[in-house]
């Protein structure tokens, strides 16, 4: 009998505590507050977390990357409403200048989203890094996750779990606008990237063959990031190498399937790996100070939850190997640049060159048996 009293007591001990987290649910969804997008203007908190992103680049831009700091790049920021344009002296021909208001002192621009992508887009005659507001991306995950959740449940889900720290957005402007650089120093490669996205659709057909060998790579990239000595990594790396020839040999994959991985694994691969990158140096850089104005942001984290984001990512990257679309490759290249950092310091002066991809840098600093 005691027994059972207990087992009654846990029970209603259980359903008082999901009862208070719903009420803890309901108060915080009530409080959660993601502030419409300005028609006219970008809002305070925008503007401080674009001018922490342009002064991450022009403080540590050269460390991530050989002349990112140099770089000329305008930023586009858009919500479902509204672009900006900031970075251009002059207006492009459908812009106009936003009235009583500048940024960093100097005039921007505005004009209503049509089409809007995170990439690099053109602008006139240059291509800006374009990327959707902190606020935009917010309301967009918040209403994916409603969208799929049944009514009861909805009035419940913690959505502020959703929110993602500025960090986020900070370094999702310096991955955009390392797509820019791309396009400056190796036009032909970016343009062949993109022009390779065609064969996505028999990439995928083929991919259904390769999936149990796929996980074999990634654990391979995910042990070698985690392994505690060099000479470890390299042995895990070279494996990685010597997998992904055996995987291609098995499948017989073609050429361009072949090349598809290579040339997405570079385009997207190398930006994701100048986004973390970013983040990890912002927190690991004593003399490196965020700007004030960020002091008025909530979730802005003085970039101390890099070992949080860092796990989340590797998590994202087992996952994408069971899943369809390019994101897989987001994450495989960036592993490998991450990698390449440990075993062969200085390889970004070779990674723009024509006909030289993340696996083959990897491959010589592995002592790898690769045939391209």
């Amino acid at each position: 009998m005691t027994r059972r009293r207990g087992c009654v007591g846990a029970l209603l001990v259980l359903m008082a505590l999901c009862v208070l987290a719903s009420l803890v649910s309901i108060v915080s969804n009530r409080n959660l507050s993601i502030a419409p997008p300005a028609v006219d203007r970008l809002a305070d908190v925008d503007k401080a977390r674009l001018a922490e992103a342009l002064h991450l680049r022009q403080a540590l831009g050269n460390d991530i990357w050989p002349g990112f700091a140099d770089t000329d790049i305008p930023v586009l920021l858009w919500n479902r409403e509204t672009s900006f344009l900031v970075g251009v002296d002059q207006a492009p021909a459908g812009w106009q200048p936003v009235p009583d208001d500048t940024f960093l002192g100097e005039p921007y621009f505005y004009q209503p989203t049509d089409n809007p992508q995170n990439f690099a887009v053109p602008v006139g005659d240059r291509l800006a890094a374009s990327i959707a507001t902190k606020s935009e991306t917010d309301a967009f995950l918040v209403e994916q996750f409603q969208s799929m959740l049944p009514p009861v449940v909805k009035q419940v889900f913690p959505y502020s779990a959703l929110i993602q720290p500025s960090e986020v957005q900070i370094t999702a402007v310096l991955h955009e606008g390392f797509h820019v650089l791309q396009s400056q120093v190796a036009s032909a490669k970016l343009d062949a990237a993109e022009q390779i996205n065609r064969l996505e659709g028999d990439y995928w057909q083929a991919d259904e063959a390769q999936a149990g060998l796929w996980k074999e790579e990634v654990a391979l990239l995910d042990q070698a990031l985690k392994a505690r000595s060099l000479d470890e990594t390299r042995n895990l790396a070279r494996q990685f190498i010597e997998r992904r020839q055996a995987r291609r040999a098995a499948q017989q994959l073609p050429d361009g399937l072949i090349q598809f991985e290579r040339l997405i694994e570079w385009e997207e691969g190398l930006a994701k790996y100048v986004e973390l990158a970013s983040w990890q140096l912002a927190g690991n850089t004593p003399e490196y100070t965020p700007l004030a104005t960020l002091s008025a942001d909530p979730d802005f984290k003085d970039y101390s939850t890099f070992d949080s984001r860092w796990s989340q990512e590797m998590s994202t990257m087992k996952r994408q190997v069971n899943e369809d679309g390019v994101t897989r490759f987001y994450y495989t290249g960036a592993a490998q640049a991450f990698l390449l950092d440990k075993l062969a310091p200085g390889w970004q002066a070779q990674a723009m060159a024509p006909g030289v991809f993340l696996e083959d840098l990897l491959a010589a600093a592995t002592g790898a048996d690769h045939a391209r």
